[in-house]
């Protein structure tokens, strides 16, 4: 595998940033390791989005990713989208449209990376989760599976709960607004599962779930699973003991891979 840690300029965000990048390399001699470089110079990608208290870079000190991916011929970018819930900030970046947009069109201008919606993917934990999920219901042309590990599934329900934790009440002012409902807006994952449910000539994108039974959002998760089951999504979920931490993540990550459909 290629390792790159690379610093751009987003005309998006009018700032410098980062995404740590891991790219197939077919190899043989590598001790412990063999990597598939895949069926053609065009590889498959992951989005991979960190949560709210981290960065690019933390997939890669917590996890093993980078040996999950070796003989699978998969690209994995991960971008850094700081507390923005990947959301086109009310008093911030546009970090939305830096992700939906921008992101990929440089991410296939810098990288041998597929242009195919059969070979694009997101997946993401906690606040990454969020931003995976919109991924997949926002631009279901684009992405052609989605994954939520230990997800925000219902962004108003934890605002409104954890309002008196430090610092929240200015997260949600500085991304939301401070009167602006989020449940109902297209910042809501129920909403935007129900506008995809209703476009009958629109492909769905498969959908992976999978929460703690510790974890403080596992019952908006159940809520979330419910509310996708009813509308016939191609829904996997699946739950265990577990809390909101980087050894469930680890091992869920690896099942996020085992389940992408990539193609042969």
């Amino acid at each position: 595998m290629a390792l790159i840690n690379c610093d751009f300029f987003s005309e998006t965000l009018g700032f410098c940033c980062s995404m740590t990048v891991i790219l197939p390399q077919k190899t043989s001699a590598q001790i412990g390791l063999t990597g598939k470089a895949g069926r053609s110079t065009k590889f498959p990608v992951l989005y991979l989005l960190h949560g709210s208290s981290d960065d690019h870079t933390i997939w890669l000190r917590r996890t093993s990713i980078e040996r999950y991916v070796a003989p699978m011929g998969l690209a994995v970018v991960m971008p850094c989208a700081h507390i923005s819930y990947y959301t086109d900030m009310k008093y911030g970046g546009k970090y939305w449209t830096f992700v939906s947009q921008e992101l990929p069109a440089l991410v296939k201008s810098f990288f041998p990376i597929s242009d195919r919606r059969e070979d694009t993917f997101a997946a993401g934990l906690s606040m990454g989760g969020y931003g995976a999920f919109k991924l997949g219901l926002s631009l279901p042309e684009q992405f052609a599976a989605a994954a939520s590990l230990s997800g925000v599934m219902d962004v108003q329900r934890l605002f409104d709960t954890q309002d008196n934790l430090p610092g929240r009440q200015r997260q949600r002012l500085c991304i939301f607004g401070e009167k602006e409902k989020i449940a109902g807006s297209d910042n809501d994952l129920f909403r935007l599962a129900d506008k995809l449910a209703k476009r009958k000539d629109t492909p769905r994108p498969k959908l992976f779930q999978c929460c703690g039974t510790e974890d403080f959002l596992y019952q908006d998760n159940l809520q979330f699973r419910d509310h996708l089951q009813k509308r016939k999504f191609d829904l996997t979920y699946t739950d265990g003991p577990g809390t909101h931490e980087w050894g469930y993540w680890d091992a869920n990550i690896q099942k996020v891979l085992a389940w992408l459909p990539l193609k042969k």
